[in-house]
This record gives structure tokens, sequence and C-alpha cells, in this order.
């Protein structure tokens, strides 16, 4: 086999695999629906009781109220240095999605402009406001886009500063929501900040989704009987890893198996029940898939 080939095998493994017309269409869909959702808790929720959102988002809703300039123009003019940086630093499938996704929210936002508001009660603007736009954001995300450049210049900054990427965005929001109490008042800017956390809790609940899963690792004498117990009481799958102990050099069997979050109490009491000297360690899984996931009928 020569160099070239070689190096023509390398490529073609570097290279990102087409995405089939489905999965095309399946992440399109769910980047509009998620622009669309964030324009609605931009405009119907937050900005009719002058509440922000973090971000660049946050500075066009300050620079709307500053001069009266349409907030979706705002959105994308602010946005557009950020689709140069997303296709340096991550890629272009990444940057298509975002300048789709941006595109859809500031024509949404400028359609919905003259939408009544929900609601004028500010708590519930609040709440509500966070939910939706969260959700928005968290689908787009999912599919591979962002609605907000401030995180691109955030990864930007964190490899040219001793600063975590969360860091920069936390100083970047302080500095917008600080900015927000002089322009909108001290008590819009506290609405603010509540409204982002809970758009931001909301975030992580749309990425990770609901059915968190845990996996535990468990290192035990009678690990057969653990595993065959696992099996039949909580038709669970388990995985036999072969490890060494790092002090006495004797071969131990590992057991990795992955549970719900309900079934990790039924784990425990059996592992106790059978050995209560062993070692388990359990952790949270955002994601699953592939493998033998699916549970077994107990019998």
């Amino acid at each position: 086999m020569t160099e070239e080939t070689i190096e023509q095998q390398i490529k073609s493994g570097l290279q990102h695999p087409k995405l089939t017309k489905l999965k095309i269409a399946k992440r399109g869909f769910f980047i509009v629906l998620g622009a669309i959702m964030m324009a609605l808790g931009i405009e119907v929720f937050l900005v009719p009781n002058m509440i922000m959102d973090g971000g660049i988002v946050g500075i066009s809703i300050i620079l709307y109220n500053l001069t009266g300039i349409g907030l979706g123009l705002f959105i994308f003019l602010l946005n557009i240095p950020f689709f140069f940086l997303g296709y340096k630093q991550i890629g272009k499938t990444f940057t298509i999605s975002t300048i789709i996704g941006i595109s859809i929210l500031s024509l949404a936002t400028n359609y919905l402009h003259h939408v009544a508001a929900f609601t004028q009660d500010m708590l519930l603007a609040t709440v509500f406001g966070g939910i939706v736009l969260g959700a928005g954001v968290g689908l787009v995300i999912r599919y591979g886009g962002a609605l907000d450049g401030s995180e691109i210049l955030a990864i930007l900054l964190n490899k040219k500063f001793p600063f975590s990427v969360g860091e920069f965005i936390m100083l970047f929001n302080v500095f917008i929501f600080t900015w927000g109490g002089f322009v909108l008042g001290w008590d819009r800017a506290m609405y603010s900040v509540l409204a982002y956390v809970i758009a931001f809790k909301t975030i992580d609940i749309v990425i990770d989704g609901f059915d968190e899963s845990k996996s535990a690792w468990i290192i035990s004498d009678k690990d057969a009987e653990i595993g065959d117990a696992i099996l039949a009481r909580l038709g669970r799958g388990v995985t036999y890893l072969k490890g060494e102990g790092g002090y006495s050099g004797d071969d131990k069997r590992v057991i990795f198996c992955i549970v719900t979050r309900l079934e990790e109490a039924k784990l425990k009491s059996i592992v106790e029940e059978l050995d209560p000297s062993a070692f388990l360690a359990v952790a949270d899984i955002n994601e699953v898939r592939g493998g033998r996931f699916k549970k077994k009928d107990i019998h």
C-alpha cells in the first residue's frame, strides 16, 4: 500500500459523512421550530414586559428600547460576526444551521412584534417567557445550531485566556444585565436574571431529556451473583470488564451496567444484599444509544 493511498484513506475517514435528506429535513424543521419558539418567548412574554434575555439577544433588547429600531434587525446584524467565527471554530454545518436559525428568529420577532402580550403579570411573563425561550434554544442546540453568538465568542476567548466558556458567558451576561438595570430599571433587570436562569435550566432539559440514565460500576468478589441478580431482578444487561487491583495486584472483574433513575435504589439494594463490602460507583448519563439497553422482562 503506497503512502498516497494511506493518506487518502485517513482523509476519507476524517471526513464527515453526508446527511440523508430525511435527517437534513428533520434538522431543518426543529431549527425553524426552535427559532419560532424563542421569538414567541421574546415577543409575547419578555419584551412587552421590558424583561431581557442574556447574550446578543439581551443587547438587542436594550438597543431596541433605546432606539425603537426593530429588534429582529439588531439580532441579525449583531450576530453576523459570529457566523464567520462559528465557521472557523466549529464548522460549516454548524454555521449554516446557525444562519438559518438566527434568520428565522429575526423574521419571527419582527412578525410577532405587534402580537399582544399573553400576560401583563411580571412573574408569569418571566417564568413562561424563560420556559418557551429556553425550549426553543435547546431544540436548536440539540439539532446542531445556535441562536446567539455569545457562546461562539466564549469558545474563542477560552482558547486565548485562562477562563472557562461558562465563566466568559457569565461575565458577559453580568455586564448585559447591569446595563439593562440602568436602561430598563433594576426591578426589570432582576426579573431578567430570573428569566435567564429558567431558560438556562430549560435548555438543559431539552438537550439532555427527562429520561436521564445512570451508569454503575461495581467491584465485588461476588460479581457473578450480582450480575445474575441485576439481569433477573432489574431486567438490565451487564458487561464484565477485566480489572486489576492497584494495591493488591489481584485480578478483578468489574461489572458495568446502565439503569434508569427509578431503578437506581433497587440496584443499590441488590448490591448491598449480596455483598455489603462491594465497591459501587454511580454516575449520571444524559444519553444512551445502541447496544442492548432495552429492558428485558423480569420473571
